[in-house]
């Protein structure tokens, strides 16, 4: 077995960082830059634009299910991957990689037929109209059978991340973006295909994004390889991985629900403007946390495999970089407005927005703590408390918020924005005194235990 990512216990800390956050932070603004251009695509399909549009973003909710089973495999398995690695039990590292290849081809053989059946009905209820459900349906149609690439190009895509192959996991998103931003105006306009050529283009571009991972994971540039001895499922080695991964899925399959929260109290409040102000909002939100987010995935084979191989100062040093980090990219945020005339000429909604802007964006500098501490706990392997830190934002404070605000100030459809950054203060103090103790606790806990490894 080779062991060339050693760098990662090896390297300075603020490099390593750098050098593996880089490309992470690249590939999400890149993502999201893709995303931007398949929306305007879809939006200048000629007479039925509008309505394809607004189908496509009823499939959204569908689609973030889709990437979130991903995660629930990967966000857990691949931490716990790297801090085999920094324990130099590669082979373990390795049966993991395996059971888990597995069990995102049995979670797409299961999603599949589930989404292709019933996908009618399941975007009837999260929004579709008679005038939308053709166009949601054509899109969801074809995207449900390139489930198995998403799972595959997402899911594996960490396990590159996870050995420190910053740059190869970059190239996974640039590629299936590349790919799919030429062959979206050639099944589109092109063929004639409408909201199926953009799902069509989608799903290729997610197989040769899955193709690239898997020639990558099989072949012998890896530290850590498929192998067919390793496929076979075992309770024990997988749901651990499955358990620390439940924080992330919930992050990423409630925003859902979120978003039906949001707009239907602000429908009742603010009415058409309130919820097209939503829109804003949830997209300058967006573009703050993608940066943090591959801050995040940066620091997590540094934070686990540290772990591993219990080499507390570096683990430390690895989190105070994140948090500074972090801290740093959310004081950017603090002057929002001026994204609101970016998204819209309605000089009506940007007046609206940018009051909105300053209200629901007004703590976003402490979210890089929330997300810092969020990270560590799966970095380390933490999984009951990364899931109780995402629980209580979201179920505990952010959605009961939602209602209750309103009924606490005279501007009620303010009021609903004002729950998020009550919710983030409350959270971001729970979140850290959590973390503060269980943090010293862990680091610890690890030097005793290298301690007694030395003697």
């Amino acid at each position: 077995m080779q062991n060339d990512n050693t760098f990662l216990g090896t390297e300075r800390i603020g490099k390593l960082l750098f050098r593996l956050a880089l490309p992470a932070v690249t590939a999400q603004l890149v993502n999201m830059l893709y995303n931007l251009v398949d929306r305007i695509y879809i939006g200048h399909i000629p007479e039925t634009g509008s309505l394809a549009l607004t189908g496509m973003g009823v499939c959204m909710p569908l689609i973030m299910l889709i990437s979130a089973f991903a995660a629930l495999v990967s966000m857990g398995a691949a931490p716990r991957a790297s801090i085999r690695m920094g324990e130099g039990d590669y082979a373990s590292a390795e049966r993991i990689l395996g059971n888990s290849f597995t069990l995102l081809l049995l979670v797409a053989a299961v999603l599949t037929p589930v989404f292709t059946i019933w996908r009618d009905e399941l975007l009837l209820a999260f929004g579709a109209t008679e005038n939308t459900i053709q166009f949601a349906s054509e899109y969801m149609g074809i995207y449900a059978l390139g489930t198995v690439f998403v799972q595959l190009a997402l899911g594996l895509n960490a396990f590159i991340t996870a050995q420190g192959y910053a740059k190869i996991s970059m190239f996974t998103v640039l590629i299936g973006a590349a790919c799919n931003i030429v062959l979206d105006p050639v099944f589109i306009f092109g063929f004639n295909m409408g909201v199926r050529g953009a799902a069509l283009a989608t799903i290729l571009s997610q197989a040769v994004s899955a193709a690239w991972v898997l020639a990558f994971l099989f072949g012998k540039r890896t530290t850590l390889r498929i192998k067919a001895q390793n496929m076979r499922l075992h309770a024990k080695l997988i749901l651990p991985c499955v358990a620390l991964g439940l924080a992330p899925f919930i992050m990423q399959s409630t925003e859902s629900v979120l978003n039906i929260c949001f707009n239907t109290s602000l429908r009742n409040y603010g009415g058409d403007l309130a919820v097209g102000a939503m829109t804003i909002l949830s997209s300058v939100m967006q573009f703050a946390m993608l940066p943090l987010q591959g801050l995040a995935q940066g620091a997590q084979p540094i934070l686990s495999y540290n772990y591993g191989a219990k080499s507390a100062g570096r683990v430390r040093k690895a989190f105070q970089l994140l948090l500074i980090s972090s801290l740093v990219w959310g004081a950017i945020q603090l002057f929002p407005g001026v994204f609101a005339s970016i998204f819209t000429p309605n000089e009506e909604l940007i007046v609206f927005a940018a009051k909105a802007l300053r209200i629901y964006c007004g703590v976003l500098v402490l979210f890089g703590i929330q997300i810092a501490c969020q990270m560590t706990f799966v970095s380390l392997g933490n999984a009951p408390c990364s899931i109780i830190v995402a629980v209580v934002r979201k179920f505990v404070l952010l959605i009961p918020l939602i209602y209750i605000m309103p009924q606490l100030v005279s501007d009620q459809a303010m009021g609903v924005y004002m729950a998020e950054p009550v919710a983030d203060v409350i959270a971001v103090t729970f979140t850290a005194i959590l973390f503060s103790r269980q943090f010293r606790k862990s680091m610890t806990a690890l030097e005793l235990e290298a301690k007694n490894s030395d003697a």
